[in-house]
């Protein structure tokens, strides 16, 4: 197996020291192993996307020190990909649609019968709203799409799994519980409104067809690995070892954000640091 690894960042502001860590670590394994490290642009939400933003992330990547294959996979460019595996989950029964929005989301796991709401890998847990008691016929239809969980559990034959590649000596199985799924997950958002296709849906097409057997992510993905590997198994897609690494934090212990503009790549090279600096700064 030849190792082949990837960074995919939304071109909706600039990278800071937590997309270099994390780009850093994937190029460094990449190329430790002999292996391809490959640039992905995630530009799906076409409404904040900006080609500023991705010149920006090419720039920042190539002054750390990274290279990649080219021409750069954009998923704005793989709709038709994304609509064909869609199409293959709602001819199984699996896809409904549903124009719920975040506030109706969040009214409806406020009702006082509801009890406490759940916070899954999308934010609220979904409760079913729009679920219909039999599985939709007819051609797919252009709305936004939810997983039926519940119907995607019951079409498995086999547990799932996935490999935590790295998390200590040696590498750790973990078995996916199917209750935690339907109750702490639900139906997740495979198509969304105005994008084609969900970050769940699209990143598990993407790597698959780029042949991408390690993915090096941040932990705060580590419960979304969950909903990539039942997609990957209803899609008859390979599963790539995982390795979910720590995440870098403010001084308050928050994770960075795009907001975090003081942290920006682009601002520390400014000050006249070195990509050696950035690399202190990170521990590496």
């Amino acid at each position: 197996m030849i190792f082949s690894t990837r960074f995919a960042p939304s071109p909706t502001g600039p990278l800071h020291l937590g997309h270099a860590f994390s780009a850093l670590l994937a190029h460094d394994a990449a190329q430790s192993a002999g292996g391809t490290f490959h640039l992905r642009i995630d530009d799906l939400d076409r409404g904040r996307s900006r080609p500023h933003w991705e010149v920006q992330i090419f720039d920042d990547l190539a002054w750390l020190g990274l290279n990649w294959p080219t021409p750069v996979w954009r998923q704005s460019a793989r709709l038709p990909r994304y609509r064909a595996s869609l199409s293959r989950l709602w001819q199984r029964g699996l896809l409904y649609p549903c124009h719920c929005s975040r506030a109706d989301i969040r009214a409806a796991v406020a009702a006082p019968q509801e009890g406490a709401p759940l916070m899954g890998p999308d934010g609220l847990v979904y409760p079913g709203t729009c679920r219909p008691a039999a599985p939709p016929t007819g051609p797919l239809p252009d709305a936004p799409l939810r997983l039926d969980m519940a119907r995607a559990l019951a079409a498995l034959d086999t547990p799932l799994r996935f490999t935590e590649n790295g998390a200590g000596p040696g590498e750790e199985t973990g078995t996916i519980a199917p209750e935690n799924l339907e109750y702490s997950v639900g139906d997740v958002a495979l198509s969304r409104p105005g994008m084609g296709a969900s970050y769940h849906l699209a990143i598990v097409c993407d790597d698959a067809d780029q042949g991408i057997t390690h993915v090096i992510r941040g932990q705060d993905l580590f419960q979304a690995t969950q909903i990539h590997v039942l997609l990957q198994r209803l899609l008859s897609l390979s599963t790539p070892l995982y390795h979910h690494h720590r995440l870098i934090r403010d001084a308050a212990g928050r994770r960075l954000a795009k907001r975090d503009d003081a942290r920006a790549i682009a601002t520390y090279r400014a000050e006249g640091n070195t990509p050696g600096d950035i690399r202190a700064m990170l521990e590496l």
